[in-house]
């Protein structure tokens, strides 16, 4: 029973075990063959409480129970941090967040949190080197500069550590994934121009005492992960290891080239929470995390790094981390955050040698005070440090024989101010003002204005414009400056980008007789002024870096849809479809419209799941779809400009086969899908002979990509949590 009437089509199962049913129309549900004794019966309806009943089965005997469902608006439980930086229910955020679980990312596994969003609407994990398979996140199809990375709401992924740091972040930490998209500088200062992710790890208070996931997959990849928890009277702490190998060197098309670059890598997760009087915060946590990788033509062996006689990428890195918060033990809610970070990146791009090296130490005092019953302020001050040293002219100063080598040395201390409006219950106002003085730019300001109306608890309108901004970090992190044997030329001082973003979203809620229809749009438009952009075109052999003499608009509409029922089906998909372009200034020319790299019109992802109750199996179908997107060519280049219409799908089995244990298996690209001409001349990676028959002058590149060179493989897995 629900309420006054019954659940009609609500799930029984006993616990612990796959027998299960479903109830007609009227509530009424009958189960076969339970064992006797005590038995744990578990009842579930959309919309309603998960009820758990403890039932006495006898032998010979029917047992009669009846389950009163209380009624439960999931949607309105579900908290979010990244919009307002404090503790929001998700349908009242005045910012669109989007949430994402990890039980949302199993249905397609991954080694690492870089591959799993390829199935998050509007965010495009990117791939941008063909040989060393370094990639980054593009959110509404701007570049990955422009994605802030957080964990646990710190800027821990920034600068040298986006061109290899996002492989580093497995899955197990993961207790959710807050997606922002538009402009965030005025919470979160520089980078979050497109938006921003925020990886929250996992609470040692709740988390399992034992979890691993370990997964095969018949391209001879290995991928395991390992957690533990304990818990004591006023402590916990959480522990969680992860271990990826892929050393199979593939060459499918025939190039004399690895498909994707062979890889080794571990990372260690710890973190420790204080149990403290009033619930206060107190966290602190360290990572460490090292990755061997190579891809290059299939000879090569670790003593040609380096050398000319046979082309290979090899990056060894290495990073450290330490994150942590402390809630101050005062009346008035203060709270300490600070994370510190050490990243050294050695590689070797063919004869080019690059060696990098990043410390970044953040710091940040937030006062949330709430000011009656309709007002609530937030003030905050930062702090962020960033040492750079690298082997390149990003950190050369002086020319010719008196040029010398001096680690870039930044400074960014910042402070904001943010005010929350709570009208009605309806309508909701928030405002935000952020100051950043950068030590070699000067003050940056960076406003924000935010409205949620909600006409009835079913129907949400936000309305959110605002201002982001990017300081200049080159060389860090554009992998292009580093491979593909060409030149860098920086025409004039680069200026800090500016944009203005202006975002309306609407949320329709809509209950069906079997399930519920959540449907999401959203119209977005980002203007861009000193737009840091990278000519490739000019010269087969040089990239030229330049503000942009003009302007760059990225505009679109995005539509997100949900859809479950009472039987146990459940379908995601999203579409975005968006224009990204520069619009270039010359006095000859005039105004000439220029399209943005990897940026396609239309991209769509879906998930769609099924259970199979009775055998204890779900299945799970997901995938993308990507228009047509421009590519860095050549002059006179033979591959199309633009890439062609494609899908990467996966299929999956979940088997439960006892309580906390699961085994899964499927396939990954199931059709196959693999791009093409991936790689320029790759008979002449140190362009000895680009003289020799070659009319066009083309010259070795590896930047012509747009999906992994990974084609379809098989996948088994092993999955087992034990709770606390």
């Amino acid at each position: 029973m629900a309420g006054e009437g019954p659940a009609a089509f609500a799930s029984i199962g006993l616990v612990g075990t796959s027998t299960g049913t479903t109830a007609d129309e009227k509530g009424y549900f009958e189960l076969e063959q339970v064992p006797v004794g005590v038995q744990k019966l578990s009842v579930s309806a959309i919309g309603f409480r998960t009820q758990n009943l403890s039932v006495t089965v006898k032998a010979g005997e029917i047992t009669v129970v009846e389950a009163h469902l209380q009624p439960q608006d999931a949607r309105l439980r579900e908290v979010v941090v990244s919009g307002t930086m404090r503790e929001t229910y998700l349908l009242e955020s005045p910012v669109p967040v989007e949430v994402y679980t990890p039980k949302y990312f199993q249905k397609n596994p991954t080694p690492a949190i870089f591959e799993a969003l390829e199935i998050v609407n509007g965010v495009q994990p990117q791939i941008n080197c063909s040989v060393c398979g370094t990639g980054d996140i593009h959110i509404n199809g701007m570049e990955g500069a422009y994605t802030m990375v957080l964990i646990d709401g710190m800027p821990i992924v920034s600068a040298l550590s986006t061109v290899y740091g996002l492989s580093g972040i497995p899955n197990s930490l993961i207790e959710r994934v807050e997606v922002v998209k538009g402009p965030a500088s005025t919470l979160y200062g520089s980078e979050a121009v497109a938006g921003l992710i925020n990886i929250i790890t996992k609470s040692p208070a709740t988390a399992p005492r034992l979890s691993a996931d370990l997964f095969y997959t018949s391209h001879r990849e290995l991928n395991a992960d390992i957690g533990y928890s304990k818990r004591w009277n006023g402590i916990s702490t959480m522990l969680s290891t992860n271990y990826f190998r892929f050393a199979d060197r593939r060459d499918v098309n025939g190039d004399n080239f690895t498909d994707i670059p062979l890889q080794h890598r571990f990372s260690m997760f710890n973190k420790w929470s204080l149990n403290r009087p009033e619930n206060r915060v107190a966290n602190l946590a360290a990572r460490c995390y090292y990755e061997d990788r190579f891809g290059g033509e299939m000879p090569w062996q670790p003593k040609h790094r380096g050398g000319d006689q046979v082309y290979g990428e090899s990056v060894y890195t290495s990073r450290y981390e330490v994150l942590g918060n402390y809630q101050l033990p005062i009346p008035e809610n203060l709270l300490i955050s600070f994370s510190y970070n050490d990243h050294q990146q050695n590689a070797a791009y063919g004869t080019t040698l690059y060696k990098g090296h990043q410390r970044v130490g953040f710091g940040q005092l937030v006062w949330d005070r709430n000011l009656g019953a309709k007002h609530k302020l937030l003030l905050g001050t930062t702090y962020r440090y960033t040492w750079y040293d690298d082997s390149t002219p990003a950190t050369q100063h002086g020319e010719g024989v008196s040029a010398e080598n001096k680690p870039d040395r930044i400074s960014l201390p910042g402070a904001f101010a943010q005010h929350e409006y709570k009208a009605t219950d309806n309508f909701t106002l928030l405002s935000g003002l952020r100051y950043d003085y950068h030590s070699a730019h000067g003050g940056i300001f960076s406003p924000r204005l935010s409205m949620r109306w909600a006409p009835n608890e079913d129907n949400i309108f936000r309305l959110s414009m605002g201002n982001g901004y990017r300081v200049v970090n080159l060389f860090t992190e554009d992998h292009a400056a580093l491979t593909g044997a060409r030149e860098v030329i920086i025409r004039n001082e680069l200026k800090p980008e500016q944009s203005y973003n202006a975002n309306l979203n609407y949320q329709r809620y809509i209950p069906l007789g079997s399930g519920f229809l959540n449907l999401e749009g959203a119209v977005f438009y980002t203007y861009f002024t000193n737009k840091i952009v990278a000519d490739f075109l000019t010269s087969n052999t040089q990239i030229f870096y330049d503000n942009l003499s003009g302007h760059a608009i990225s505009k679109g509409i995005a539509l997100n849809t949900e859809l479950a029922f009472t039987f146990p089906l459940r379908l995601h998909a999203g579409v975005t479809l968006m224009d990204v372009y520069q619009v270039q200034r010359t006095p000859e020319q005039g105004e000439e419209r220029i399209p943005q790299l990897h940026a396609p019109r239309f991209s769509g992802t879906f998930t769609v799941s099924y259970q199979l109750r009775q055998l204890g199996l779900t299945l799970d179908y997901t995938g993308s779809v990507k228009g047509p997107m421009y590519l860095p060519v050549q002059e006179n280049d033979f591959r199309p400009e633009k890439s062609p219409w494609f899908s990467l799908q996966n299929l999956q089995a979940t088997k439960a086969v006892g309580e906390g244990l699961e085994l899964y298996g499927g396939v990954k690209n199931l059709l196959n899908f693999m791009p093409k001409h991936p790689l320029m001349r790759p008979f002449d990676p140190f362009d000895r002979q680009v003289e020799v028959d070659n009319p066009h002058g083309y010259s070795f590149d590896t930047e012509y990509n747009y999906a992994p060179m990974q084609g379809r493989r098989f996948f088994l897995g092993i999955r087992y949590t034990l709770p606390q």
